[in-house]
């Protein structure tokens, strides 16, 4: 499991600076500023997300299946959150109507805040079995 969660959050690490490089570079100078701080908003969460990955990699106190549970709802979020970002973000620059996306980004902050939920709950619970 603690592969898993390493090669997941490396990979949503090094996406997240490829767009953020992306964003900063050659989207400024086609998108509108409220555009490109949404797309850098994607990205901030999802490197968050990927680093929070790594991290729980680590993390002893929670089993493997925690750490699966954690795994999934960490990527569906960052999945649905941030790339619907990306989508909208994008979707007038490349003359395709994704307005659909806009409801899928608040499902993708549950998923993420459930992730962190989860995350806590397990950690307390874990201590409060051992004391």
């Amino acid at each position: 499991m603690e592969r898993k969660l390493l090669i997941a959050g490396c990979s949503f690490a090094v996406l997240a600076v490829i767009l953020g490089a992306l964003g900063a570079h050659a989207l400024e100078k086609v998108l509108e500023p409220q555009q490109v701080k949404s797309f850098e908003t994607g990205v901030r969460y999802q490197l968050f997300h990927a680093i929070a990955l790594i991290a729980f990699s680590q993390v002893t106190l929670l089993t493997d299946a925690s750490k699966n549970i954690l795994l999934y709802l960490f990527v569906i979020g960052m999945i649905l959150f941030s790339f619907s970002i990306y989508g909208l973000s994008l979707s007038k620059w490349l003359h395709v109507n994704l307005k659909f996306l806009g409801p899928i980004t608040p499902l993708g902050g549950l998923s993420l805040i459930s992730g962190w939920f989860f995350a806590l709950w397990k950690i307390i619970s874990h201590n409060s079995i051992n004391n």
